[in-house]
Parts: structure tokens; C-alpha cells; sequence
């Protein structure tokens, strides 16, 4: 056991070996590793398998033994300090090795085909290979220090992949976004770090706990101080896990590339913010003030990115502000004490959110033939719709992964949103009221997500892009007929026929006719150059394999954490080996069952609401008598548009927080700066101009009044002594 574990510094190694050797290659031979570019994703997997493997592993003997390993070695050692450097591995580093490495390597996979056609390939992959590194030496970090160097390096690479595509200026601002809100977060976690050594002169963590803990039972430290400390570092996970108010980076992070999308939202950057908080776990939990402000952090997240998710029209900027909720959740379950819940979601939130995020990008990648490559065109989901019989297989995995994030059973999510809506009734009748309607509004916005998506009819019409609605082009079919035709058949259409052999993950699409390419071309000069798809078209096998296991993940994973009969199951996965803190006993499935009826039954209504709202039971009932006369309930249908109004732009525009922080303390920065600019500039550097200018002026007066005469010299200077003699005297 202890043989294996001592190699775990090897874990983090091995992607940072990829990306060493991917910089070196573009530095000296760029041509020639340009030229066999394709087999580094190959290298990205395979390194990140083995990591995984080594992960798995050290996982297993956590499940049996139940042990921790901590190896350091000295750094600097001086009489009054010492810096130690190491790893520790513990339940909650395994927990964090694994996501980090499965979710790792369906990205890369997923990663080779999206980004196949990008020119900064090499450079995408060399990025994905420092954060995943970086993120496997926070998990493993022995100390503070330890975790502090490894969390700028997440920020340093998060930073690099939102802005991947930099020309764009929405991305570059994007990512300057992410490094200023993450830097405040940043600040105070280095203060909380310094705060914590100076009370209890240690940054390992079994040290700092201990002595900490001694210290506030005897009363040695000064408690106001303390709470201020625990707050700072605290700070940093706000930032980096999207808490409120430091939330504001996150939805703009989707400039970056999707896979960058499924890896930073899901499993890995943002949760680096809850490690952190677990990882700090005991160090709170003595400070009852900071552990009550972070279940209200949490409740005010998920109940905020909920409400902001109602009406956005980016798919991808919906998801974020979905995880932005459920990290909120994630919080509110540490914050009240679940410790074993919180990170019980955060596994199953992980695995469904990365499958969602996939997910998108396998509908953007089908809709950019159609709109000229533009992100704010292929990820709006206004111009989505009937895309079910184009894209089956991510139409089903989409929908199973949003399931999930509703809390349908059996899928993973249910079985930890479900806990932590319990445990909250337990703590706060307030907070659980809260958390059980956002789990309402997370069944609506995810199906309306679905829906806008999947069902209904296609919204792509040439007359939205070329800016000509009278173009004789927008007569012409982009799909089904040609296929009327004779044409190639495709399996997965419905009204269709054919006996040719197919492969299950990929579809052969229609192509269009040279002559539409070239007509199509005059009014968008990139249509046809990539793809010449007659309609959308479902991803390539290296995409949708990924889907495929992430789906497994979400179907499966919250099996671990069921309670089931400890006489037939004797191994009880998740509280053996989260923590021995909480030991699920045997449960009765009927008190089991009860308990979670409510919170599906609020999913449910959420649903059912969305199918109406956007659904085909609103398309088929919309020319009904009832529906036309409660449109015209007079005042109650102005109150009623007026509540909607409301609802609707304070989701739109986010809350207006975007415009708070902008108007109010941008600008106010900005008028400050402004103010002590010309205060430096005609106040200051004003006097010493005056200053310098009267010297000139009073030496040139000097210079013709001075005629070489003694008399004359000595007559000044008396005058001046006169003077100075005179103002001395009064």
C-alpha cells in the first residue's frame, strides 16, 4: 500500500510532460511537429490514462483501508521558518484525482475532433495538459503554500484557454475578466494563508488544525481576527467557484473553446473553490459565524444563477449559470455541515454537467455549416429547434444528462440533490424552502433548454443571415429536397428507407449541389469551405464516444451513494470512503422514498410548466378558445406581462449585477483615477511649476535690475532681510 502511494507525485508529472514536450517542439521544429500534430492528443490520453490508473488504484486502497499518506520534503529552512513541500493522499484527493482524470480524458478525446480544424491545435493541447497538471498538483498539495502555487497556475491556464481564440475581442475580454475577478479572490486567500501562519506558525494542514483548534478552545486567539482569516481564504473559493458576488466571470467564460467549457465547468477549475472549503473543512467548522456565512453564500448562489438561467438564448451561457447553482448547492450542503453530501454532488454534478457541455458542442458543431461559423449564431438556441431527427444521439444524451440535473431518479443527481434538500430541513427551514424550489426552477430552464433545442421546428433560415429577406435564396431547401430526389438515405430520418450498412455513431449526410454552394457563397464567403452539410449532422465517432461514457457515468454513478441494505451490500461506498464523520445505517426504503418524493415532484412541475411554455402541448393548444380568452383577461393580463417583464429581464440582463459592477464601481474607480490625475497633474505638479516659473521670471528681473554696482546689492539684500525680519517679528 504505502509501496504504491509513494509515486503519486508522478500523478501531476505526467501531463505537464505532454505539454513540455509540445512547447520544445513548437520552439525548435514547429513544422514538423505541425506535421504530426494528431498523434499529441494520442500522447494527452494516454499520459492522463496512466494518471488515472495510479489514481484508480490509490481509490481502491482508500476503499479498503481507509488510510493516509503524506510525504514532504524541506524546501527552506531558516531558525523561524521552514517550508516544506509534499503530497498527501487522502479520500478527498482520491475523490479528486479520479474526477479530474476521467473527466480529463473525455475532454482530450472530445477535444481531438472539435479542434481538428483549428490552427492552434498544438497550442490548445499543451494548455489542456498544463491545467489538468495543475489541477492534480492542487488536489495533491501538502500544504497551503503548496495549494496557493498551484491555484495561480489553474487561474494562469484558465486564463490562456478563455482567451484561446484572442483575436476575438469578446474572448480577449472574456479572460481578462476571469484573471481580474479571480485576482480578488486570489488577494484574499494569500491573506488568510498569512493570517493563519501567524496565529498558529504552520501552513501544513494536520499542524494547522490542531493548533488552531487548541487556540479557539482556550481562548489564545482573538476571535474577531480568526473569523477575518477564515473569511480571506474563504474569498478565494468564492472567486474560483463562481459564488456570489465574485460569480461574473463565469457565463463570459464561454468565449472559450466547448471542451474548455466541459472541463473548466465541470469537474475541475470550479471545483477547485469547493476542494478548498473540504479541504479546509475542520478549520471552519470551529468558526460557527463563517460556516454560517457560507451556507448563506450558497443559498444566495443557487437560487441566483437559477433565476438568471430562466431566459438566457446561449446554450452554453445557460449551462454556466446552471453550474453557478449548482456549486451553490454544493456550498449550502458544506456550509450546513454535510460534508459527505456536498461532495457526493459534486461527483454526480460533475460527470452530468460535462455531458451536457459536450453535448452543446456537438450541437454548435452541427449548426455552424448553417451559420457561417459565428459562436453568437450556432449557440442560440432562438435559432434551434427540430434538431431530433438530425442529431439523434446527442438529442438522447443531452436529454439523459438533463434529467439528471432535474433530479429524475435513477439518474446520479437525484440521489445527492435529494440529500442535501433533506439536510437542509434539518438546519434551516429557510434555506431548505429555497433550495427545493430552485430545484423547480432547474427542471424549467433545463427542459426549456432541451426543448428550444430539440423539438419543434428548425428556426435556420438563410434570410437571417444574409441580410436580403427577398433573396431568391432563401426559396431553396437546405434540407430533405435534395433527399426527395434519389439521394443518399439516411437511416436515422424519419420517412426514409434504406438497406445500406450504416455506422451507429456517424450519419453520411446530404451534401448540397456545387451551384447552391456557389450561389450560398456571394452572401457568406465561408459557407461550404468546411462542411457542405445539406442539414445539421451528428458529430464523428471521437465525439460522440466521450457522450457515450459520460452517459454511463451519469446513469451509474449515483449508485454509490444509495443506501442500500448493509446485510447484502456490506460495503456502503461513499461514506466509507468519503468520511468515517457519517455512517449511512441501514435505511428503510420506504422513509427513503418518502423523503424524496417532494423534490421530484417540484422537478416534475418544472418540467411539465417548460413543456407548456415551449413544448409541442403549447404549440397543439395555443389557437384553443381557452388559451385566446386568457389572453384577453384585461387587467389581470397586463399584471400577469408586467410580473413576466420583470421575471424576464432581470434573467436577460443578469440581474443587473453585470451594470452594477460597471456603472457603479468602474466607473467610480474610473472617477476617482480621473479626479487624482488632475489633482497629481494641476494641484501638484501645478505648485512645482509655479514654483519653477517664478524662479525664471524672478532671475530674469534679477538678471536687468542687477548692473554690477555694490550699492545696489546691498540695498536689495537689506530690503530682503528688512522683510524677513518684519515677518518674523509679526
Amino acid at each position: 500500500m504505502e509501496h504504491i502511494s509513494q509515486y503519486a507525485w508522478i500523478i501531476p508529472l505526467l501531463p505537464i510532460t505532454v505539454t513540455i514536450s509540445i512547447g520544445f517542439g513548437l520552439l525548435f521544429v514547429p513544422t514538423a511537429i505541425n506535421k504530426i500534430r494528431r498523434i499529441w492528443a494520442f500522447y494527452s490520453v494516454l499520459f492522463l490514462s496512466i494518471a488515472m490508473l495510479f489514481a484508480s488504484n490509490l481509490s481502491i486502497q482508500q476503499i479498503n483501508g481507509n488510510f493516509v499518506y503524506q510525504y514532504i520534503w524541506s524546501w527552506t529552512i531558516n531558525n523561524d521558518f521552514s517550508l516544506e513541500f509534499g503530497y498527501l493522499i487522502d479520500p478527498l484527493t482520491s475523490i479528486m484525482l479520479i474526477l479530474i482524470t476521467t473527466v480529463g480524458i473525455m475532454v482530450l478525446l472530445y477535444s481531438d475532433n472539435y479542434m481538428s480544424h483549428d490552427l492552434g491545435y498544438l497550442r490548445f493541447f499543451a494548455y489542456m495538459n498544463f491545467f489538468n497538471a495543475s489541477m492534480l498538483g492542487l488536489v495533491t498539495s501538502a500544504n497551503l503554500i503548496q495549494i496557493y502555487i498551484f491555484w495561480e497556475l489553474v487561474g494562469v491556464c484558465s486564463y490562456l484557454l478563455i482567451g484561446f481564440w484572442f483575436t476575438r475581442p469578446t474572448a480577449a475580454s472574456a479572460c481578462q475578466k476571469a484573471f481580474v475577478t479571480n485576482r480578488v479572490g486570489d488577494f484574499g486567500l494569500l491573506l488568510g494563508i498569512l493570517g493563519f501562519y501567524w496565529m498558529t506558525g504552520s501552513f501544513e494542514f494536520r499542524n494547522l488544525f490542531e493548533t488552531f483548534t487548541k487556540l479557539i478552545q482556550n481562548n489564545e486567539v482573538n476571535s474577531l481576527f480568526a473569523t477575518l482569516c477564515a473569511f480571506l481564504l474563504f474569498l478565494g473559493a468564492v472567486a474560483k467557484s463562481a459564488q456570489f458576488p465574485l460569480h461574473v466571470w463565469l457565463p463570459d467564460a464561454m468565449e472559450g473553446p466547448t471542451p474548455i467549457s466541459a472541463l473548466i465547468h465541470a469537474a475541475t477549475m470550479v471545483a477547485a473553490g469547493i476542494f478548498l472549503v473540504a479541504r479546509l473543512f475542520p478549520l471552519f467548522t470551529v468558526i460557527p459565524y463563517i460556516m454560517n456565512f457560507i451556507s448563506w453564500i450558497g443559498v444566495i448562489t443557487l437560487a441566483l444563477g437559477a433565476t438568471l438561467a430562466l431566459a438566457q438564448r446561449d446554450i452554453k451561457r445557460s449551462l454556466a449559470y446552471s453550474t453557478m447553482s449548482q456549486l451553490g448547492y454544493i456550498m449550502l450542503a458544506l456550509g450546513i455541515g454535510s460534508y459527505r453530501v456536498a461532495l457526493f454532488h459534486l461527483i454526480t454534478h460533475a460527470y452530468s454537467k460535462a455531458l451536457l457541455f459536450l453535448g452543446s458542442g456537438s450541437i454548435i458543431h452541427s449548426m455552424e455549416p448553417l451559420v457561417g461559423y459565428s459562436p453568437d449564431k450556432s449557440q442560440n438556441m432562438a435559432l434551434m429547434g427540430g434538431l431530433t431527427r438530425y442529431v439523434p444521439i446527442t438529442k438522447i444524451t443531452f436529454l439523459l444528462g438533463t434529467l439528471s440535473l432535474c433530479g429524475i431518479p435513477p439518474l446520479a443527481c437525484f440521489w445527492s440533490k435529494d440529500e442535501i434538500i433533506n439536510d437542509s430541513w434539518l438546519y434551516s427551514p429557510f434555506f431548505a424552502l429555497i433550495a427545493f424550489l430552485t430545484a423547480g426552477l432547474t427542471a424549467f430552464y433545463m427542459f426549456r433548454m432541451y426543448l428550444l433545442t430539440f423539438e419543434g421546428h428548425l428556426h435556420v433560415h438563410l434570410k437571417n443571415y444574409s441580410g436580403i429577406p427577398n433573396s431568391s435564396l432563401y426559396s431553396i431547401s437546405l434540407w430533405g429536397k435534395e433527399a426527395s430526389k434519389g439521394g443518399k438515405k439516411n437511416p436515422f430520418l424519419p420517412g426514409t428507407n434504406s438497406n445500406e450498412k450504416f455506422s451507429f455513431f456517424s450519419i453520411n449526410p446530404y451534401k448540397f449541389d456545387e451551384n447552391v454552394i456557389n450561389q450560398m457563397q456571394n452572401f457568406s464567403p465561408e459557407f461550404g469551405k468546411k462542411n457542405s452539410f445539406m442539414y445539421p449532422h451528428e458529430s464523428d465517432n471521437t465525439m460522440l464516444f466521450p457522450l457515450f461514457i459520460l452517459v454511463l457515468f451519469t446513469l451509474f454513478v449515483g449508485s454509490i451513494g444509495i443506501p442500500f441494505n448493509q446485510e447484502e451490500f456490506p460495503i456502503d461506498l461513499l461514506s466509507k470512503w468519503l468520511t468515517p464523520l457519517e455512517n449511512l445505517k441501514t435505511h428503510e426504503w420506504y422513509e427513503f422514498v418518502t423523503n424524496g418524493i417532494p423534490s421530484v415532484s417540484i422537478a416534475v412541475l418544472g418540467i411539465i410548466i417548460a413543456s407548456f411554455f415551449y413544448g409541442p402541448v403549447y404549440s397543439s393548444f395555443q389557437n384553443l378558445d381557452l388559451i385566446n380568452s386568457f389572453v384577453k383577461m384585461g387587467y389581470k393580463r397586463i399584471l400577469l406581462d408586467s410580473v413576466v417583464n420583470v421575471i424576464y429581464n432581470w434573467s436577460y440582463y443578469r440581474g443587473y449585477i453585470d451594470f452594477f459592477y460597471i456603472n457603479i464601481l468602474t466607473e467610480s474607480i474610473r472617477g476617482t483615477a480621473k479626479c487624482v490625475y488632475f489633482f497629481d497633474k494641476y494641484i501638484i505638479d501645478g505648485i512645482i511649476n509655479l514654483l519653477g516659473i517664478s524662479n525664471f521670471f524672478i532671475s530674469e528681473w534679477f538678471k536687468y535690475i542687477g548692473a554690477g554696482r555694490i550699492s545696489s546689492y546691498l540695498f536689495c539684500y537689506l530690503s530682503y532681510v528688512s522683510v524677513f525680519l518684519l515677518i518674523s517679528f509679526f
